[in-house]
Formats: structure tokens, C-alpha cells, sequence
């Protein structure tokens, strides 16, 4: 079987092999990055040289979801492999104050590599919870190790901050009447507010020390490095890259990715693991259309983030593992749903006892052949019992039961895109030829089409046998929030939150 290399299988038969060494893994996770904004995807002025080359070297993906529109619960089923109404974090985000987030019982990718001998660390934006003590930190998560924002680097007042070098003030408001934003070493803050122009290199210094001690060690560990630098506001940018595209702040963000994940694949490369190292890279949600040029862009899809349409949920992707991965383009279906189920088949690791919704796509990977994914399911940033599933894709295909806008989404000149859209049922469901219209903009008749009226038979079933089998976790969300809760470097200090400064 061509592709397969001796640091993971010596066999003709996938299913039949010998292991004779653990891979690695990388998991990059972009924040609100659109469809349409890598230069791989067809962005004309988009700077990302390193992601463009994991493309061309790898399997980039044209029809991979995330679970979610909008960020912690997306981030949920990326580390869970489980949808968010199975662990309860959802309606919305967590913010700094927020009672509750990601359940410590639920199992985390972390959690599934380490009892097989696995280093585990995270970088970057967690956004899945800090609660009492920072309960819901990474370290008590399955990760060993953790230098990030505990929350979206955007829920801090970031007026007088400096995003762009030498000394351009953040763009918006940002949060406002709480602290400032804390960088956080394991479960201490070693910085308030965080510096935004040396943030990145922080980070790369962080991931390339990680990678190289763990190849010393001959460990094979997991890095996840959940971004933040194209979040909606506020962008930055060091030296490095600030000034240096043709895009603007949200240009000069994205190359700092992108620098980021240059760095990242050099330490693979000195740490002679390279060949041993699965880098995944996806994006948490579809961009933040309101924000205009400042903003991603979904490309040809619909809509964007907080909307149910493919621009809020269709992602980028790609899969890099040389001499493991051929390289080339795969029209097959799959979600960051499916990552945990993967590696954890890559590793050898036992699965957690649950229900899960991803499935394995090492085939797809490794084979570029068919994937175990048939339908992807799609719930709103609210969902809720009452109304299920806003639509569901399977094949080609995909029919909205519902549809609605978002804020996130407004200022473009689709009507059905801004939060003025209100909620609409839709009976017969809406139906689109994803192959055919990948923007969803001719909804199909059914008149005198007995294949489409099965094809939606078939999609009605599928939705009502899915439907019951989810029993909604309660929500974390619902919790509510506790002022006392945000974190800050000195917890005795008075009045808060302005004296929450370590800097």
C-alpha cells in the first residue's frame, strides 16, 4: 500500500499491520478563519507561504466542517469528538466569568494519548472555561503543559493596548468592566495584560521547546495550538510580519500564523520528527463577516461565522505527513468531530466510553479513499430541543429545516446572512446540491423530481434517527457567571477589575 512509511506501519493491508512506532501529532486550530482565506483556497493576497506549502505537500480538504458557528462549542467537539449538546457547552461561548465549561468528565484527545505514553501541551486560546480555580484549565484537561488565554483574547478592554508595532492601538472596544487579558504558564498568570506584539513568538518559543524535548526523549507527544491572531478583534501582529501583506491588519494577523506555523515545522524538521509528525490544520468557525475588509472571508460559500450555512461551518483543511500522506485533494466529507477517533487509531489508544460522533478517517488519510463520514449535522449558536437540528448534509446534499442570520454575519449584501433574518422554518426543507452550488444560493424543486423527494426522505430519516439518540447534556452556559471568578495576578487586589495588572 504506497504512502504508508516505517514510522508507523510496516504492512500491505491497513488493517492487518505491525506498529513499529507511534506518530506524533500537530494540531493547528485557526480562530474565525473563513473558506476563502488561505491562499491555497484561492485568496489572492493572503500571505501564508508555510500553510500553502502543508497543502501542496499534504491533503487539502475542499468539504470538512467544524461542529459549531461559533467558538467553545466548536472547540468542545474538536477535543471530544462529540457533539456540543452531548457535553453541555452551549447555548454561545464561555466567557472570563462563566460558572461553568468543558465537563471534566468528558475525555479529551489529551486525555485518550496519554496512558499510551504521550507529552500533551497547548498553546494558544483555550476558550473552553477557567472557572473556580481554574478548574477548566488545560493542565486539568489531559495536557501536561499550557501557556495561553484561558478565553478569546477580545474579552478584555484592549483600547490602550498595542496590537501593531511600533505603538498602533488596538481597533474596538473589546470587553469592557472586566480585567485585562492574563497569559497564563500552566495555572499561573505570568502576565496582565498579555503583550500582544511578543505573543507569537512566545508561542513558537513554547511549541519548539515542547517538540524538541520531546524528541529527545524519544516521547512521541500531541501539541495543540488553538490561535488567536484572526479573531474577529483585536488583530496583531509582531515585527515580524506587521506591515508586510497586501491584506491589511487582518492580512498581517493571518502571516503571523502562518509565521507561527513556519516555526512550528522547522522544530519538527531539527528535531528529526518530521516523518514521525501528523499536522492537522483547521479553523474553529466560518469568519466574522460585520467586520468587512477587517474581517476573513467565507470565498464562494454563504454567510459566515454564527450562521448554519456552509460559510459559518465549512472550514479549510489539511492533513501533512510526509511519506505517510500523499499529496493531493479529497472531495470527501469529514469535521474536526473526526480527529479524536483518528488519532487515537494512529496511537493505539482506547477510545472513551461514550457516545462519540466522529468517526476514523485514517483511510481517507492514508488511502485517500472513501470516508466513514456520510452526513454532517448542523446546529444553530442556541440549540435547543425544541427545534433539533437546523440542517443536515448527506453526500451532495444538504437540506436546512431552518434558517437564520447572525450579527456575526452582518454588513454583506445577502439578506439571508445579518441578524435581521429571523428565524424561519422551512417545509418542505430547503434543499442544495453542494457539488452543483456550493454557495446555496438555487434551493432545488421538488415538482416532478421523485429522486430529490427520496433523497429528502432519506435526509428526514436521518435527522430523526440522529435526533434520538442525543440526550442535551445541561448547559454550562446556564450556570450563569460569578464576577469573582476572572482571573487575575493579584487576587487580594482592590478595586477590581483595574487593578488586575502584573505588567
Amino acid at each position: 500500500m504506497k504512502g504508508i512509511s516505517q514510522v508507523l506501519l510496516v504492512c500491505s493491508n491497513i488493517l492487518h499491520c505491525t506498529q513499529t512506532s507511534q506518530p506524533n501529532f500537530v494540531l493547528l486550530f485557526a480562530d474565525d478563519l473563513g473558506y476563502g482565506d488561505l491562499g491555497c483556497y484561492g485568496h489572492p493576497t493572503s500571505l501564508t507561504p508555510n500553510l500553502n506549502r502543508l497543502a501542496a505537500g499534504g491533503l487539502r480538504f475542499t468539504d470538512f466542517y467544524c461542529s459549531s458557528p461559533v467558538c467553545s462549542p466548536s472547540r468542545a467537539s474538536l477535543l471530544t469528538g462529540r457533539y456540543q449538546t452531548r457535553s453541555g457547552v452551549y447555548p454561545g461561548v464561555l466567557y472570563p466569568d462563566s460558572i461553568g465549561g468543558l465537563p471534566l468528565n468528558e475525555t479529551t484527545i489529551a486525555e485518550v494519548l496519554k496512558p499510551v505514553g504521550y507529552a500533551t501541551a497547548a498553546v494558544g486560546k483555550w476558550h473552553l472555561g477557567y472557572g473556580a480555580n481554574g478548574m477548566y484549565l488545560p493542565t486539568n484537561q489531559g495536557f501536561d503543559q499550557y501557556l495561553g488565554i484561558p478565553y478569546s483574547h477580545d474579552m478584555g478592554p484592549c483600547k490602550n493596548l498595542t496590537c501593531f508595532p511600533p505603538d498602533v492601538k488596538c481597533f474596538g472596544l473589546c470587553d469592557v468592566g472586566t480585567v485585562t487579558v492574563p497569559l497564563m504558564r500552566n495555572e499561573k498568570i505570568v502576565q496582565q495584560p498579555v503583550n500582544f506584539l511578543e505573543l507569537e513568538k512566545a508561542y513558537s518559543d513554547f511549541a519548539t521547546n515542547f517538540i524538541v524535548t520531546a524528541a529527545q526523549k524519544q516521547q512521541p507527544f500531541f501539541l495543540y495550538y488553538p490561535a488567536h491572531v484572526t479573531h474577529t478583534l483585536p488583530q496583531y501582529a509582531g515585527t515580524r510580519t506587521a506591515g508586510k501583506t497586501l491584506r491589511g491588519p487582518f492580512g498581517d494577523a493571518l502571516a503571523e500564523f502562518d509565521h507561527t506555523v513556519g516555526d512550528i515545522m522547522a522544530a519538527l524538521e531539527k528535531a528529526g520528527v518530521a516523518n514521525n509528525t501528523l499536522v492537522f490544520f483547521t479553523s474553529d468557525n466560518g469568519p466574522e463577516l460585520m467586520r468587512m475588509s477587517r474581517g476573513g472571508s467565507a470565498g464562494l460559500l454563504k454567510c459566515g461565522k454564527g450562521t448554519t450555512y456552509d460559510g459559518g461551518m465549512r472550514e479549510p483543511a489539511i492533513a501533512y505527513w510526509p511519506g505517510t500522506i500523499q499529496p493531493g485533494v479529497t472531495h470527501e466529507l469529514a469535521s474536526t468531530l473526526d480527529i479524536l477517533p483518528t488519532m487515537a487509531r494512529l496511537a493505539e489508544a482506547k477510545l472513551p466510553s461514550v457516545a462519540l460522533d466522529g468517526v476514523d478517517i485514517t483511510e481517507l488519510l492514508i488511502q485517500q479513499g472513501k470516508s466513514k463520514r456520510e452526513t454532517m449535522m448542523f446546529y444553530p449558536t442556541n440549540p435547543s430541543e425544541l427545534y433539533g437540528l437546523f440542517a443536515v448534509r448527506m453526500g451532495k446534499y444538504k437540506a436546512h429545516f431552518y434558517t437564520q442570520g447572525a450579527t456575526h454575519s452582518g454588513t454583506t449584501p445577502d439578506a439571508d446572512c445579518p441578524v435581521f433574518a429571523v428565524l424561519k422554518a422551512h417545509d418542505p426543507p430547503l434543499l442544495f446540491d453542494l457539488e452543483m452550488d456550493p454557495s446555496e444560493y438555487y434551493p432545488l424543486s421538488l415538482s416532478g423530481r421523485p429522486d430529490l423527494q427520496t433523497v429528502l426522505e432519506e435526509i428526514r430519516q436521518v435527522k430523526a434517527q440522529f435526533e434520538a439518540t442525543i440526550v442535551f447534556a445541561h448547559s454550562e452556559m446556564s450556570k450563569g457567571t460569578d464576577k469573582n471568578l476572572v482571573p487575575c495576578c493579584n487576587p487580594q487586589c482592590s478595586p477590581k477589575p483595574t487593578c488586575c495588572s502584573c505588567a
